[in-house]
């Protein structure tokens, strides 16, 4: 498991992407070991996902069982961890960035906790806020990931942000994607008064 100065090292170095700060990505070790262990954060990460996702459900009725949804969720969720990595190795590869992959996998592991964090909080707020609230407080946060990605990648590859913003698009249309098909599987509509 993850040592309390790991995480908080981690976390630190991940909020420094926020401030644009040049000196973030040599927060993170550059080797295959460090990014191999970044990936523990499934396990620290696993239920404030499982939280947020209650609340999501909390929204909606499915005739599906219980098994299904946990099933299918659970699938999506390792299928969040490891799509992007995977992906980007072989961008990696055709790009010359292979020698920072492990750097930049780890610093957006390590984003995905202060992330999550957050999400929770706005699926907090969405639960007892009025609809025109919940909109957007989601879409702010959906900004700020979306912001949070875009400087990590032009921080540790290097690259401009034409070429970042293609990576997030990489990364997140297959997410949404399989998230929609996911609710479409499980017949998942609005709980009623939800």
């Amino acid at each position: 498991m993850l040592s309390a100065v790991e995480i908080a090292r981690g976390v630190h170095g991940a909020l420094r992407f926020l401030q644009r700060d040049p000196a973030a990505p040599y927060l993170f070790e550059n080797s295959f070991e460090a990014c191999a262990r970044s990936f523990r954060l499934m396990a620290l990460v696993a239920p404030l996902w499982a939280f947020d996702l209650a609340m999501q459900y909390s929204r909606y009725q499915t005739d599906a069982a219980l098994w299904e949804v946990a099933l299918l969720e659970a699938l999506q969720y390792l299928f969040n961890w490891l799509f992007f990595p995977v992906v980007m190795w072989e961008i990696a590869r055709r790009t010359g960035h292979v020698g920072v992959w492990p750097r930049y996998i780890t610093a957006l592991n390590w984003i995905t906790l202060p992330s999550m964090v957050v999400l929770v909080m706005a699926g907090a707020v969405a639960q007892v806020a009025p609809a025109v609230v919940t909109t957007i407080v989601l879409f702010s946060v959906q900004g700020l990931f979306f912001y949070w990605f875009l400087t990590t990648t032009v921080s540790v590859l290097g690259v401009g942000w034409g070429f970042a913003g293609g990576l997030l698009l990489i990364n997140w249309l297959p997410l949404v994607m399989l998230s929609l098909a996911v609710r479409r599987i499980l017949g998942l509509v609005p709980a009623i008064g939800g």
